[in-house]
């Protein structure tokens, strides 16, 4: 779960979720995609104070259809289970250790205490008193990550401590390894889910973790674990620099409107939302937001910032590139009108390039208008 520092925040934010409303937790995954888009405060607020953005969604009558199905989910929880079996035994032999090194086995501490905070400190004590010379194996440790003013509690599939003391994270995934490949925009995701806890163990201790990660997954069509290293100084990168890039949630919250809520409003059976759409929208839309067509596969409320963002003309909706190339025309009525040269400065290379754009659209037209007249 993600909790801010401040206790007035704290009681801001929780708050925005309402009354009795448990914060979501925010995993590596969400906080990978937070990272590939940090300007969007409105998903930045929403993450760090817990909300269910499926839910909020889904009573916007905009939900977005993505992620593991049940089927999925259970099918990687018997992989990593298989994984882990037999004291790791499997794993150990894709992380490289002889079958009769200490038996085939590794040191595999427990972890487990009350709460978030006992589970934090648990797995900061294993990793500090990790034996050299020998390999420890930490089952699901939990680790945090500052964002924007927030703690991020993580927990990785694994790391792996070699005899060296190099730690490894292990990312274990349901998807084939086909031939000796994996799909690509997978393993991509992968990757960068694995960039953030490298950010995790990097705050524990600088340079003790490899950026080379264990990707844990089933061989061909079977069910026998195959494992690739994987490079993510490249995803280490971007999620450090894009997660500095975020603006402090406090300095969000702080711009709300007094009163401002996400609460759905649920009614005694927890599932009927009382909320009424057009109050909750308007609540939602009290937050700026960042839309890129990437968020479709990334974020519960793409749908909801889409319609937004076509309905106010934004050329957002067509993608980062070209908004990046349009510069300070940032609505399609603007572009127009720049093309037209009805508006925008001549020596901007955006309107240069629109208005000799549409030059020669007009000579191809009157061209086709010639040739069929002939």
């Amino acid at each position: 779960m993600s909790t801010p520092h401040d206790p007035s925040l704290r009681e801001r934010l929780a708050a925005l979720r309402g009354p009795g409303t448990e914060a979501r937790p925010l995993d590596a995954r969400a906080l990978a995609a937070l990272a590939a888009n940090p300007g969007c405060r409105r998903r930045a607020l929403l993450d760090a104070a817990g909300i269910d953005k499926g839910a909020v969604a889904e009573t916007l009558g905009a939900p977005a259809r993505f992620g593991q199905s049940r089927f999925a989910f259970s099918r990687g929880h018997a992989f990593e289970a298989r994984v882990k079996r037999d004291g790791c035994a499997e794993l150990l032999r894709l992380l490289g250790v002889a079958a009769e090194e200490d038996g085939g086995a590794a040191v595999l501490p427990d972890l487990g205490a009350p709460g978030p905070a006992g589970r934090v400190a648990r797995t900061r004590m294993a990793l500090a008193e990790a034996a050299p010379g020998v390999w420890t194996l930490l089952d699901h440790p939990l680790l945090t990550l500052d964002v924007a003013g927030s703690t991020a509690y993580l927990e990785p599939d694994a790391v792996a401590i070699a005899p060296d003391g190099r730690w490894t994270v292990v990312e274990i995934k349901s998807f084939p390894i086909l031939d000796g490949g994996a799909d690509a925009m997978k393993v991509g995701a992968a990757a960068r889910q694995a960039a953030v806890y490298v950010l995790a163990l990097d705050a524990v201790e600088p340079a003790r973790t490899g950026t080379d990660v264990l990707l844990v997954c089933p061989k061909d069509f079977s069910n026998l674990p195959t494992a690739e290293r994987v490079d993510v100084r490249r995803q280490l990168a971007v999620t450090r620099r894009q997660l500095a890039r975020l603006t402090r949630i406090e300095e969000i919250a702080a711009a709300l409107p007094e009163g401002t809520t996400f609460d759905l409003g649920y009614a005694a059976d927890g599932r009927t939302v009382t909320r009424p759409r057009a109050e909750l929208s308007a609540a939602v839309d009290t937050v700026p937001a960042a839309y890129a067509p990437e968020c479709l596969s990334a974020c519960e409320l793409a749908f909801h910032c889409r319609d937004r963002s076509r309905d106010d003309g934004r050329v957002d909706a067509l993608g980062r590139g070209l908004r990046a190339e349009l510069g300070e025309l940032t609505t399609v009525e603007s572009v127009l009108a720049a093309a037209a040269g009805l508006a925008g400065d001549p020596d901007d290379p955006a309107v240069a390039a629109l208005r000799r754009a549409a030059e020669l659209r007009a000579e191809a037209l009157a061209e086709a208008a010639k040739e069929g007249a002939a």
